[in-house]
Formats: structure tokens, C-alpha cells, sequence
């Protein structure tokens, strides 16, 4: 028993100094832009040099103002270079936003994350990042995209697009152009597991 004990021990030590290893062996690379058009490149420059998404955010900041904020990290000893692609679909209307986003999944883009940001016309855009790993096999993703005012109505509709296969990415609250304040939920099916 004692053997064991001794041997659970030497493992988790293992594991852990591997798992310190690799996060002391990290870089980021935050981006950092007013302009959602700009972040698109941004991004892709970024995966060129071998970093791949992690998280966005969006809102003001002290000194930018009102910006779409965008963490990337590179480990050392692992090549991604040029293997990720990635696609930020933006827009102030949320009906537009479920064609965009069956396009880029048509094409094996997965969502990765979502930010309302304020939009210098008034109201707020949507930002949905997908991401391509161009050496995984090409699956193509379906997309369903809910907004709506009410979140009785949003759960009614989520409860149907999950009976339907869809699972629950992302949700984010804005003020929309159109719409005006909305609760938008993004489901997915057919994701790589």
C-alpha cells in the first residue's frame, strides 16, 4: 500500500512539473484595437508567427478608449506557425450574424469566442471569433444564433436547439443597432471532439 501511495506521489509531481514547465515556457501577445477590421488582421498576423487565440474581450480602457482586446499565447517547442486561421465576423445586426457564421463553419471554422463592442454610429456590434486548424480533417460546423429581448424566450429557444443537437458556446448582452438590447446565444453541432 505504501508502494502505491509512493508511486500516486511521483506521478502527480510529474504532471504538475510538467504542467509548470510548459506555463513558464508561455508568451502572449495582446491586440489591442478600436477598429474590429484591423483585429481581423491583427489575429492572422499573430498565428503567422506562431501564437494561437485564447480569450477577447471588449469595453474601454483607460488610455484606448473603447477597444476589442484580444489575448494570444505561443508555447515554446510547439510549431503553430501559420497553422490556425481565424475569421472575426462583426456586425449590428444579429440576423446577419447567423449567415456569416454557417459560411466560415462550412469551411471547418469553430467558434472560439464572442464580445459585444460599441460602435462609433451608435449601438453596439456583435464579434464572433472562429478559428481553423488547417492540419485537423475539415468538419464542417452548423451554427444556430438566438437574439432576442426576453430571456424567458432565450431559454425556450435553447432548450430547442439542444432537443436539436446544438450545444451552448457563447452569450453576450448589448445594445444592437437594430434590435436594441438583446441577449445573443450561439449554439453549435458537428464540433470536433
Amino acid at each position: 500500500m505504501k508502494k502505491i501511495s509512493t508511486i500516486i506521489v511521483f506521478c502527480v509531481g510529474v504532471v504538475l512539473t510538467f504542467q509548470i514547465s510548459v506555463a513558464a515556457q508561455s508568451q502572449y501577445k495582446l491586440l489591442a484595437t478600436k477598429k474590429t477590421s484591423t483585429m481581423q488582421k491583427e489575429l492572422q498576423q499573430a498565428s503567422d508567427a506562431g501564437y494561437r487565440f485564447e480569450g477577447v474581450s471588449g469595453g474601454g480602457t483607460s488610455f484606448g478608449g473603447s477597444e476589442v482586446l484580444v489575448i494570444m499565447s505561443k508555447i515554446a517547442d510547439i510549431n503553430s506557425t501559420g497553422r490556425f486561421q481565424y475569421r472575426l465576423l462583426a456586425t449590428s445586426k444579429t440576423s446577419t450574424m447567423q449567415k456569416e457564421m454557417q459560411e466560415v463553419g462550412n469551411s471547418g471554422f469553430e467558434y472560439k469566442g464572442q464580445v459585444v463592442f460599441p460602435t462609433f454610429i451608435g449601438g453596439d456590434e456583435v464579434v464572433v471569433i472562429l478559428e481553423k486548424d488547417t492540419k485537423a480533417e475539415l468538419k464542417k460546423t452548423e451554427y444556430k444564433l438566438f437574439a432576442t429581448k426576453k430571456t424567458s424566450t432565450m431559454e425556450k429557444e435553447m432548450n430547442e436547439g439542444g432537443e436539436a443537437g446544438y450545444i451552448f458556446v457563447g452569450v453576450t448582452v448589448g445594445k444592437t443597432l437594430i434590435g436594441g438590447s438583446e441577449v445573443v446565444v450561439i449554439m453549435r453541432k458537428g464540433l470536433r471532439l
